[in-house]
């Protein structure tokens, strides 16, 4: 399943680093960032719950860039 969420992020290095911070997510399949667009495209491993998931990307995505955030 794919979800698309909306994103705050200040700069396309950190866009970057949020993309490959997410796709270490236990449960996430796939991932893209679109920092023109402020947009993340998740692709969800099956038998995961996506809430769950996102919260745990929000949160690394946090740690490795503490000015972004994700609209859950």
């Amino acid at each position: 399943m794919k979800q698309k969420y909306n994103i705050e992020v200040d700069c396309a290095n950190c866009a970057n680093l949020m993309e490959e911070t997410a796709g270490k997510v236990k449960g996430v399949k796939e991932v893209s960032v679109n920092f023109m667009a402020l947009r993340m495209t998740v692709e969800f491993e099956e038998g995961y719950d996506p809430a769950a998931v996102m919260k745990d990307v929000r949160k690394a995505c946090r740690k490795a860039e503490p000015d972004c955030d994700i609209e859950l």
